[in-house]
C-alpha cells in the first residue's frame, strides 16, 4: 500500500483518540454507534478507504462485501465486486483474488488478533438472485453458511444463536456478525421456504428428509437432522426433479425411495437416492412405474429393503398398491404384486422412528404465505423449514413485511432521515448507506454511518462526539 496522506492520517488518528466516557461503557449493542464503511472493498476506488485491514486497524467495525455468483460452478466460490466480479475492488493491501473466501479469511485474521475489539459485523450484499442456484454444489445459500461457518468458526455470532435478552457490546468484543443485504428474493428465501403437498420421514439415526413441489412443476427437497431437543436443523435443500404430490420413504442406512406424479400427466415416477452425513442426497435417474395420482410409499421391513406403494387411480376413488424390493447399489426398485386395495394411502406428511415423531404442513406464519413450509415435531411445534439462520437478514426501506418480521439489521440510504430515525427508535440496528455528508447525520445518529471517507475530518468528529465504539 502506497503512503497515506498526510491529512488522511491525522483525522485517522483522531478516530483513534475519540474515547468517551459513554464509548468506554457497556452498553447494549442496539445502542452503540461504530464507524462502518459502504462498498468496503474499494479502497481508494471511488473513495478513500484503505485495505480492510487498514479500516479495521481504524476502528471500522461494519465492512460491506458486494458478492456475485458468476463462476461458482467452477470456483466454488463467490466473487467480490460492485456490478460484477471484481468491478470497484481494490486489490492494494487486500486478497490478491476475488474469491469471498480470501476476503472473509482476510477479516477473521485480524479479529483472530484483535480479541478485545468491538463486535465486526460482515455484510453480504448479494448482488444476483442466489434462488436460482438448486443446490449446494450450485452455491445456494446452504453453501454460504458452510463458507461462514468455515472461515469464522467459534467468533462467528450465529442469528440462531443472538441472546434472547440483548447483548452488550463487551459481551460480543471479539465476535464476528454476518448480514445478508441486497438481493430482496434471496434474503426472503433464507428466512423461510413455500411449497405445496410436503412429504417427510425420519429413519433411527434422526436424519430426516422433506419433499414437496413448488406449484408449479419443480420438486424440491430439504435434509435434516432431528435433535435431542426435538428440533429439526436442515443441512441442505435443492430441487431433483419436475412432478407433483411427492412422497419418500428412508431407512435406517440413509437409503431413499420417493415417488411423485408427473406434472403434465397422470404417470406414476420414482427415484432412489443415498444421503450422506452431511445431508447431501445422491439422486437416481427418475423412472416410470405406472399411472395414476397421489402416491405414497413406505419401507415396510427392519432392514429397510422392502417398500410398499399406494396411490389413487386416475380415473376413480379406487386405491392400488405395489410391492417393491429396494436394489441400493443399481438405484432401483423391482416392483411387484400391483392390485387394488381397501386401505389407506399412507400419511406422507407424518413420519415417525422409535419416540421421534416429525410432521411437515404448510401455513403462515405472521406476515409469510399461507405456503410456508412449517414443521412439528414431538417437542416442537410450528417451526419454519428454511436455511440455518447463521446470518442476520438486513431488512431494508420499501421490504415486505415479513422481512421486517424479527429483523434486528434495518438499512436505507443515508438521507432517508425517518427510516433510519425510527428503527434506532425502536431499538434496531440501523445502517445509512453512502453517508458522505455531516448533513446526513440523524438524532439519534445511524448505528452503522456508513460512508466512503472514513478519515474525513467531519466524520471524525461526528463519530467522536457520538461515543462511536471500536
Amino acid at each position: 500500500m502506497g503512503a497515506v496522506p498526510a491529512v488522511l492520517t491525522l483525522a485517522a488518528s483522531a478516530l483513534l483518540t475519540s474515547g468517551t466516557a459513554e464509548a468506554a461503557a457497556d452498553v447494549p449493542l442496539p445502542s452503540a454507534i461504530f464507524r462502518a464503511t459502504h462498498n468496503s472493498y474499494s479502497g481508494n476506488i471511488a473513495g478513500a478507504r484503505n485495505s480492510i485491514a487498514y479500516q479495521l486497524d481504524h476502528g471500522i467495525r461494519f465492512i460491506e462485501l458486494d458478492i456475485h455468483d458468476n463462476g461458482y460452478a467452477t470456483a466454488r466460490d463467490y466473487s467480490v465486486g460492485h456490478d460484477s466480479p471484481g468491478h470497484q475492488v481494490d486489490h492494494a493491501g487486500n486478497p490478491a483474488s476475488n474469491l469471498l473466501r480470501d476476503w472473509l479469511a482476510a477479516i477473521d485474521a485480524w479479529s483472530a488478533q484483535h480479541p478485545a475489539a468491538a463486535p465486526i459485523v460482515v455484510a453480504l450484499d448479494v448482488k444476483d438472485d442466489l434462488t436460482d442456484n438448486t443446490s449446494y454444489a450450485a452455491g445456494n445459500l446452504a453453501a454460504l453458511n458452510q463458507q461462514l461457518t468455515s472461515v469464522f468458526g467459534a467468533r462467528l455470532l450465529r442469528a440462531e444463536d443472538y441472546p434472547a435478552t440483548t447483548p452488550t457490546v463487551d459481551a460480543l468484543r471479539g465476535r464476528v456478525l454476518a448480514v445478508i443485504s441486497g438481493d430482496g428474493k434471496t434474503r426472503g428465501s433464507y428466512v423461510r421456504d413455500t411449497g405445496h403437498n410436503p412429504a417427510v420421514a425420519i429413519n433411527a439415526r434422526g436424519q430426516v428428509v422433506e419433499v414437496h413441489d413448488s406449484g408449479s412443476g419443480e420438486l424440491w427437497y430439504w435434509s435434516g437432522a432431528y435433535g435431542a431437543d426435538g428440533r429439526v436443523t436442515w443441512l441442505r435443500h435443492g430441487r431433483y426433479d419436475s412432478g407433483v404430490t411427492p412422497a419418500v420413504a428412508l431407512n435406517d442406512v440413509g437409503d431413499l425411495v420417493e415417488v411423485h406424479q408427473s406434472q403434465s400427466a397422470t404417470t406414476l415416477w420414482y427415484r432412489t437416492g443415498k444421503l450422506g452425513a452431511d445431508g447431501e442426497i445422491t439422486w437416481s435417474a427418475s423412472r416410470r412405474y405406472d399411472n395414476g395420482v397421489l402416491p405414497t410409499v413406505r419401507f415396510t421391513d427392519p432392514a429397510g429393503t422392502r417398500l410398499r406403494e399406494i396411490h389413487r387411480s386416475q380415473s376413480s376413488s379406487q386405491n392400488w398398491q405395489w410391492d417393491g424390493v429396494l436394489d441400493a447399489a443399481a438405484g432401483t426398485v423391482a416392483w411387484t404384486g400391483n392390485a387394488r386395495t381397501s386401505d389407506a394411502r399412507f400419511d406422507k406428511a407424518t413420519s415417525t422412528s422409535g419416540g421421534s415423531r416429525v410432521r411437515v404442513w404448510t401455513g403462515a406464519d405472521g406476515a409469510t404465505s399461507a405456503q410456508t413450509l412449517r414443521v412439528d415435531t414431538d417437542g416442537r411445534a410450528g417451526d419454519r423449514v428454511r436455511y440455518r439462520q447463521v446470518a442476520f437478514t438486513e431488512f431494508q426501506q420499501g421490504d415486505s413485511a415479513e422481512l421486517r418480521q424479527g429483523a434486528l439489521f434495518y438499512a436505507a440510504q443515508a438521507d432517508a432521515s425517518s427510516f433510519i430515525t425510527a428503527a434506532r427508535q425502536a431499538g434496531k440496528l440501523a445502517r445509512g448507506w453512502d453517508f458522505d455528508s455531516a448533513g446526513q447525520a440523524t438524532d439519534p445518529l445511524a448505528s452503522y454511518p456508513a460512508t466512503n471517507r472514513p478519515y474525513d475530518g467531519w466524520y471524525a468528529d461526528l463519530l467522536a462526539r457520538s461515543g462511536a465504539l471500536d
